[in-house]
């Protein structure tokens, strides 16, 4: 997902700013690392939350901290082109991410459809709202995954593969956002449960997707589990008042801890 795309009143925007996944593993990550690595995607990918951006990557909140970046530094790919931005959506890494991809091209990684099926609207209505209408437009955004969202990652699936036959492709998950039967301040329980099954909702229909073009699906939920917000070691920012555009994204150790192996199991 990313820091998203900004729409509504003022409270609205900036929380919409905001909100914007061996040996064998080893053996696995060093034949990718014989080529180059691209890493596509939005702010899960680019590090949103994370800190310690790179100052050229600008808007696009690109972090040192972000798994593509650790994973770099510890393979050491033939070449890296970290290209995953904040807030792009289907659209944008089909406009603007490809360039890096060619014959050459052994791995791409890659998070996205989050923006595209409007979270940052979710997560404004669910703060802002009442329970019935955080559910009613968690509704809307499954009814935009069940009818245009297939569609849109089938058009950035084929384009990789058009651009890059030769890489393996892992497609990465979101995680749940937040721990359940917990005490915690904020949303509700039926709010957060429901933004959980937003969730898994979203990843069911990226996983299907990924899985007809022959890409790995890479999940980390089982990662972040024990991690989610409202838990004792959250991996992922709550709302951070302080720092809006960090808000529920994940953190350094969520990069470290949570996206890190599981992209680094699968490459």
């Amino acid at each position: 997902m990313s820091r998203f795309r900004l729409t509504g009143y003022v409270t609205s925007l900036l929380l919409a700013a905001g909100l914007a996944l061996t040996g064998a593993a080893a053996a696995q990550a060093s034949t990718a690392a014989t080529g180059g690595y691209v890493a596509l995607g939005d702010s899960y990918s680019s590090g949103v939350g994370a800190g310690s951006y790179i100052s050229s990557s600008g808007s696009c909140d690109r972090s040192t901290n972000a798994y593509p970046y650790l994973w770099n530094a510890a393979h050491s790919p033939s070449s890296f082109a970290f290209n995953a931005c904040s807030g792009a959506t289907t659209d944008d890494v089909l406009s603007n991410q490809l360039g890096s991809l060619n014959s050459s091209t052994s791995l791409v990684s890659i998070t996205i459809g989050g923006n595209d099926a409007g979270f940052s609207d979710v997560m404004t209505t669910c703060v802002l709202q009442s329970d019935s209408d955080c559910i009613s437009r968690i509704n809307t955004a499954k009814a935009y995954v069940d009818s245009t969202l297939p569609g849109k990652l089938d058009n950035v699936y084929n384009a990789i593969s058009a651009k890059a036959p030769n890489a393996r492709v892992v497609v990465i998950s979101y995680p749940r956002f937040y721990l359940l039967g917990q005490t915690c301040l904020g949303l509700s329980d039926t709010k957060r449960s429901a933004i959980n099954g937003a969730a898994d909702y979203m990843d069911a229909a990226i996983q299907k997707r990924a899985a007809a073009h022959g890409f790995v699906f890479a999940d980390v939920r089982s990662a972040f589990s024990t991690h989610e917000i409202c838990s004792s070691d959250s991996w992922l920012h709550s709302v951070n008042w302080l720092d809006i555009s960090e808000s529920y994204h994940p953190t350094a150790a969520g990069h470290s801890g949570g996206y890190l192996p599981v992209f680094t199991s699968n490459a």
